[in-house]
C-alpha cells in the first residue's frame, strides 16, 4: 500500500471524520470505501 497526501478543507475533514465514525472505521478506511464506490 502507498501513502498519498490529500489536502482537505476543515469542512471536508469534519465530514470525513463523521462518515468514518458512523461506519466505525478509520479515516483511511472511509476514504478507500468512498474511492471504491466512486470507481464502481
Amino acid at each position: 500500500m502507498q501513502v498519498v497526501a490529500v489536502r482537505l478543507t476543515a469542512e471536508e475533514l469534519e465530514a470525513l471524520d463523521a462518515a468514518a465514525d458512523k461506519g466505525n472505521m478509520s479515516r483511511s478506511e472511509a476514504i478507500r470505501a468512498a474511492l471504491a464506490h466512486f470507481a464502481a
